[in-house]
């Protein structure tokens, strides 16, 4: 039960995942404004191949439409399709920090594969995310589910730092109770 509600309460609390900017125009800067604006989802999924099948793009906004592509997805809650975009992305772009971070949110969402979210959560972060609280949250509430409470702490601290006024973490953060404990000699 605590599962679903740390998952729910992620669902329900997080800003939109880290859609990857496309600079200039063509069916592959629709797909990021339907992934960023969180449009109608399966005309920006369409939208999306589209791109993908028929423009010329550089590896870079090939691997972002990807990404874009897999959020439309997440956001329909078709996990598997939003990993399948995130590791094709990540096969054209293993530095791009928003295809690790949304791969996480993803993994967290779908079950099961709570270390390994928190593997690909930290990659992102490693890499430098446009939204950093959104990685911080997400992994914050997978430590959570794997019983590492300080851990969970830290980074919903880190969440709050990296977007502070952010309600959500504030929250999370009420839950927690910081003891010292003085170190022991000998």
């Amino acid at each position: 039960m605590r599962r679903v509600a740390v998952v729910l309460a992620l669902a329900l609390a997080a800003p939109a995942q880290g859609a990857v900017t496309i600079i200039g125009g063509g069916l592959a800067r629709e797909c990021y404004l339907a992934a960023e604006f969180r449009q109608e989802r399966s005309l920006g999924v369409e939208v999306c191949t589209r791109a993908l099948q028929t423009e010329p793009l550089k590896r870079r906004d090939r691997a972002a439409t990807l990404v874009n592509r897999g959020i439309l997805h997440m956001q329909a809650r078709d996990f598997d399709r939003a990993l399948a975009d995130y590791d094709a992305a990540l096969r054209l772009m293993p530095e791009l920090a928003e295809a690790h971070v949304n791969k996480g949110i993803a993994l967290l969402h779908r079950g099961g594969a709570d270390r390994e979210a928190v593997a690909a959560l930290t990659r992102g972060l490693e890499l430098g995310p446009s939204r950093p609280e959104v990685a911080f949250y997400t992994r914050a509430v997978a430590h959570e589910i794997l019983g590492n409470a300080r851990a969970a702490y830290e980074d919903y601290q880190a969440a709050l730092a990296a977007r502070p006024g952010w309600e959500e973490p504030i929250e999370q953060l009420k839950r927690f109770t910081v003891q010292r404990v003085p170190a022991q000699r000998g």
